[in-house]
């Protein structure tokens, strides 16, 4: 791809690669809408879930950095899930300023049952596992890139 004006105008849209990766997340989040609300979840609750099945027990400052938000972002939402009985919200006895959040049994028992979004997915992709493995890689691939030249974000190790 040669270099551009940096007054050219934009290409049309199906044309830019940020829009594909962005449509193509809407379209897997409406692909899980459904199991998620069984679950009574939203997709933002479902990936905070998801760092806390696979680490329990993080500050809100270390959730936010796992995905790439910020951390007056991820309140509202911790607060939510709170209420709904699926996390605990508690002060770091080591550092008062941090609030920590760790998996109460409810928000523990859902992992078990979020394992039916992956299955939906590859069946509303008609790819191969193979193929969304590659996918997965070669999109974490072009995020870690972008990331190490503009800074802010670091993929969690």
């Amino acid at each position: 791809m040669s270099p551009k004006r940096k007054d050219a105008p934009p290409p049309p849209l199906e044309a830019q690669l940020c829009y594909g990766i962005y449509s193509a997340g809407m379209a897997i989040q409406r692909a899980y809408k459904p199991l998620l609300d069984k679950m009574g979840l939203t997709y933002p609750q479902y990936l905070v879930l998801n760092v806390l099945w696979a680490e329990d027990k993080l500050t809100v400052g270390l959730l936010a950095d796992r995905l790439a938000l910020e951390s007056s972002t991820l309140t509202p939402l911790l607060k939510r899930l709170e209420v709904s009985g699926l996390v605990k919200r508690a002060r770091n006895p080591k550092d008062e300023r941090q609030v920590v959040i760790a998996l109460t049994e409810l928000g523990k028992s859902l992992q078990c049952r979020a394992g039916c979004l992956g299955t939906s997915l590859l069946e509303a992709s008609t790819q191969t596992p193979d193929q969304l493995a590659e996918l997965n890689q070669e999109v974490r691939s072009l995020r870690d890139a972008i990331y190490a030249q503009i800074g802010g974000w670091a993929p969690p190790g």
